[in-house]
């Protein structure tokens, strides 16, 4: 992408963004954005499995059930999770300020939060600013947005990936937010994608399904999920390509630029997370099954002796061959295999000697680095991105709503 390229959710044709303050946060920190397509089209989201569900949630959900979007409008400062039917009735209240100021149906603006829990939304707070932020909508406006969206977040993040679909170039946009309570189904995290590709709504929620599996929900920070975890995209095929079927060469095209744009912000989020100095790739091979591999690679990344060996850059290997043998997966461990990179430091269960140690001890030092662990047994694999566990993450956390 070149220098002078829009990023982030207005890069594909079509949109716009904005982010203001609006009085939730404390004054100068912007706290409410917008993201508008100039047509309606198909629309997707994936949300949280946490059974303690946030308002936007809620409504998010029975707005999703027509597939069709218009509109996202996202708060900061306040989750409007735990809040009862005055949370629900804001969300609904958040919506149609947007739906009858640019004259769409209510079904078509989705919402979002993200703050603490349990505080009632100041929603006149919102509702006033909702003029402001229509105003300053524009393609230059999705800078804005990502910055409205942070929580305890130090930095936006933002992405646009290209692909050609039947030889027409297509976009995809997106924002994110995350950097506590970080774990998958789904990683505590609020994104926004966007593209200009035309596609058929059954075939976006597909896609957009098959990319949260390989990045959203492949990434901890902490262990915990939220009640406010929300990934939604809009599409709005102004790149005018042929349509998008399941099942195409096409399909399979705009899934793999899909996950590249969701890979992206989910490693932004790793490397954002509370107090994180390390970000490391947990690839487990050789499983007879991709659940059986995946299992591991989460018992692997959410190990907190594992995540504290990391932060202290002590290359306690035993703690990697403990992790994988609690995991609950039957295995032979004669055939498990453990590589930190390059270096191969587990061979047939044992580890191969004190020469090697001194290397994967320099391998530790790195801000990034893969963790390879073999287990013999078949030809399924999966993996995860996991974070150090720092004195930071403590003192972060100690005292979030103060």
């Amino acid at each position: 992408m070149k220098k002078n390229e829009t990023t982030g959710v207005t890069a594909p044709i079509g949109f716009e963004a904005a982010g203001i303050h609006c009085g939730i946060k404390k004054a100068g920190n912007l706290d409410l954005a917008l993201i508008t397509s100039e047509v309606t089209g198909p629309i997707a989201g994936v949300f949280t499995q946490n059974q303690v569900a946030a308002a936007p949630v809620q409504l998010d959900r029975i707005h999703l059930r027509t597939r069709r979007g218009r509109a996202i409008i996202v708060n900061s400062g306040n989750a409007n999770a735990c809040t009862g039917k005055t949370g629900l009735a804001a969300a609904r209240t958040m919506a149609s300020e947007v739906a009858r100021r640019l004259s769409v149906p209510l079904h078509q603006v989705f919402v979002g939060s993200t703050g603490v829990i349990g505080r009632i939304l100041p929603i006149d707070r919102i509702t006033a600013g909702i003029p402001v932020l229509i105003s300053r909508l524009s393609r230059q406006g999705g800078t804005h947005a990502a910055r409205a969206i942070l929580t305890t977040d130090l930095r936006p993040k933002t992405v646009a990936v290209r692909t050609r679909i039947g030889g027409t170039v297509v976009t995809i946009g997106g924002i994110a937010k995350g950097s506590g309570m970080i774990h998958p189904d789904m990683a505590t995290m609020l994104a926004y994608l966007t593209t200009d590709a035309a596609i058929l709504p059954a075939t976006l929620q597909h896609a957009l399904k098959s990319a949260v599996d390989q990045s959203f929900n492949c990434i901890t920070v902490d262990g915990d999920t939220s009640t406010n975890d929300t990934v939604l995209c809009l599409a709005n095929g102004l790149a005018k390509n042929p349509q998008i079927r399941q099942g195409t060469r096409d399909y399979r095209l705009f899934v793999q630029a899909l996950t590249e744009a969701s890979q992206q912000l989910a490693l932004a989020i790793c490397r954002d997370g509370e107090g994180v100095t390390k970000v490391v790739k947990i690839l487990v091979r050789g499983a007879t099954t991709v659940a059986a591999a995946k299992r591991v690679a989460v018992t692997v990344a959410t190990s907190n002796l594992v995540k504290t060996a990391l932060f202290g850059e002590d290359a306690n290997w035993g703690r990697v061959m403990g992790a994988i043998g609690r995991s609950g997966v039957p295995m032979n461990q004669d055939r498990v295999s453990v590589s930190f990179d390059n270096v191969l430091m587990v061979r047939r269960g044992m580890g191969t000697g004190l020469a090697m140690e001194r290397k994967i001890d320099q391998v530790f030092k790195r801000k990034e680095f893969t963790i390879t662990i073999g287990l013999g047994q078949g030809r399924a694999e999966a993996h995860m991105w996991t974070t150090d566990l720092s004195y930071d993450y403590v003192r972060i956390n100690a005292s979030y709503r103060s």
